[in-house]
């Protein structure tokens, strides 16, 4: 589902949600970069946008500046819930193996390695 906004068919809505048309590159990657105080030439030249598709993209987020605002504000919140879910994820994947004690036929393996680890370090 594709949806260009009447004004400018640069800015589309897609499944990602706004979209520069042609390109994998949603306005939220953009604001990414604003946010972080990046000039509109550098992320221009950066996600190798054209002239005329970063003048109306930013002239895009201008006009709509509210809801585009707010949108990324929500996009950024379920970034955020995502990465958390699964930190703890990992977390909890992670624990158990850290109380399991090696067990004994590994102990030659481990012998070898700390063998090699002195050789390299001797040259």
């Amino acid at each position: 589902m594709t949806e260009a906004y009447p004004s400018q068919t640069t800015v589309v809505r897609t499944s990602r949600g706004l979209s520069i048309a042609g390109t994998r590159i949603t306005l939220y990657d953009v604001m990414d970069y604003l946010t972080a105080g990046w000039p509109p030439t550098l992320i221009q030249h950066w996600l190798n946008l054209t002239e005329q598709q970063m003048a109306d993209v930013m002239a895009y987020i201008t006009r709509h500046q509210d809801a585009v605002e707010q949108e990324y504000q929500c996009v950024v919140q379920q970034a955020q819930e995502i990465q958390q879910y699964w930190e703890a994820k990992n977390r909890e994947r992670s624990v158990p193996s850290a109380n399991v004690p090696p067990q004994p036929d590994h102990e030659a393996l481990r012998a070898k390695l700390r063998a090699w680890k002195a050789r390299l370090e001797q040259v």
